[in-house]
């Protein structure tokens, strides 16, 4: 069951009735509806009265309602304010701006800028490669999105998709020392999409594409590709992938088993499970399923387009046909990128022994938790609540930090599956619950960028 976590965190501030049992009261009346309390801070002591901060987790906004309505329900309590924690963080954005050089006196000026910044611009027009020497092109990202695709929101549109980018480039800059910046494009048209990165990219080192719906995603990436000389990532698609391929190989270690023994069933065919499947496929699995609204995708299908028609082209070789529980059916490992509550006990049990259930789906996961834990031997999910959380956090700022270093033009499959090593390989020791690292690992990152950069140096794989 979900827990109260810190993204539904409210403050109350609340006047009460100086007695011993005041903190008890009131943190009694939190625990009684589900609340977690994490801070409690008397802000004013009075004779008769006391004005305390109490500090709660909450399930959901409709949670953090019944935690206040609890408090105020308490024989002389006043509730004066109830603080939202997450909206209080981004109030004024997330992000700014700091001048890399002191600016304090003329001679600092005139190097910075003008006359002495007119030297500089005439050295990148004689030869444009040392902007990359010369500007922040070397260590500067756009993260990109339409907006079409939000966390799993769905389409809100540029505006409200900032939040999210502003939080992206936020860990770029905490995880690997990359500036990245939001650029949250009004239009969902395609082709204005490429045509407006393709004229803003030469301030950047590097494309991050992200949250733009599939399967407009798909062309916009690969179009990118063919026009910049700098790396095109999607993150949806390929952060997702590096992260679950470096998981799955050490859930294999777990259970013993050899992928080119496995069946694999991914359910989801979008940005993300599209990117899994081509990702998987290099290193030879058994057979795999692709499963999604529509059941098991197969070249007989109707309807298809050109992304489903290459997921039918490159997997299910039986040509199968039939549902989840179909696919499910003696399936070494699954893998959910798609929707919630899509199964339970009874499906699970129809998979092989010491199963891989990989349900990813946010908030809410393919199957309950807490039944695939009963049921299989490694589960990971996309949460922060329970073991082994899927995270790109684990890949896209180490990706990054050694494609810039390297002055790399491009990404291959090399490199994603170099990045998706070293994520596994900071698990010595995996286990059931530990099949990949903490986001706070200080490991990984320098681990994924000294995996990109060596497989830049060999690029001995065509671009993705």
């Amino acid at each position: 069951m979900p827990v109260p976590g810190p993204g539904y965190a409210i403050t109350a501030r609340v006047e009460v009735p100086a007695s011993a049992s005041a903190a008890g009261d009131l943190t009694m009346a939190v625990g009684h509806v589900g609340g977690v309390v994490t801070a409690f801070d008397v802000v004013e002591a009075q004779t008769d009265t006391l004005v305390v901060d109490i500090s709660c987790n909450a399930l959901n906004e409709a949670h953090a309602e019944e935690i206040t309505a609890a408090l105020e329900a308490l024989p002389g309590v006043r509730v004066r304010k109830v603080s939202d924690r997450t909206f209080l963080l981004h109030l004024g954005g997330k992000l700014t701006v700091e001048s890399k050089v002191s600016l304090r006196n003329r001679d600092d000026l005139s190097r910075a800028y003008t006359p002495g910044v007119a030297r500089v611009c005439q050295a990148i027009a004689a030869n444009p490669a040392d902007a990359r020497r010369l500007t922040i092109k070397r260590n500067t990202v756009a993260v990109v999105t339409d907006g079409s695709a939000v966390l799993g929101l769905g389409n809100l549109g540029a505006a409200a998709a900032m939040p999210v980018m502003e939080g992206k480039a936020a860990l770029f800059k905490r995880f690997a020392g990359v500036d990245a910046w939001p650029v949250c494009l009004d239009t969902q048209d395609t082709e204005e999409i490429i045509r407006t990165v393709q004229i803003l990219a030469p301030a950047y080192g590097g494309i991050n594409l992200e949250d733009i719906a599939a399967p407009r995603c798909f062309e916009i990436e690969a179009r990118l590709r063919e026009l910049l000389d700098i790396p095109v990532f999607h993150d949806d698609q390929h952060g997702t992938a590096v992260v679950v391929l470096g998981a799955l190989r050490n859930a294999l270690r777990v259970v013993g088993k050899k992928l080119s023994d496995c069946k694999v069933v991914v359910c989801g065919v979008g940005a993300a499970g599209s990117a899994i499947i081509r990702l998987l496929r290099s290193g030879a699995p058994g057979a795999v399923l692709a499963v999604d609204i529509d059941g098991i995708v197969h070249p007989g299908r109707t309807g298809l387009d050109d992304n489903l028609t290459w997921i039918a082209a490159h997997t299910n070789e039986s040509g199968v046909s039939g549902s989840l529980a179909d696919a499910l059916v003696d399936a070494d490992v699954f893998i959910g990128v798609s929707a919630p509550n899509l199964f339970g006990a009874e499906e699970l049990a129809t998979m092989a022994p010491d199963a891989i259930v990989f349900a990813l789906a946010n908030p809410d996961p393919e199957i309950d938790p807490a039944i695939a834990t009963a049921h299989a031997a490694v589960v990971a999910t996309g949460r922060s609540d329970y073991p082994n959380q899927i995270n790109n956090v684990l890949a896209f700022p180490g990706v990054f930090r050694g494609l810039l270093d390297a002055q790399a033009r491009d990404i291959t499959d090399a490199m994603l599956l170099a990045a998706s090593a070293a994520i596994a390989d900071v698990v010595t020791e995996p286990n059931p619950s530990f099949i990949v690292p903490s986001v706070f690992d200080a490991a990984v990152a320098p681990a994924v960028a000294e995996a990109v950069r060596t497989a830049t140096a060999q690029r001995d794989v065509a671009p993705v």
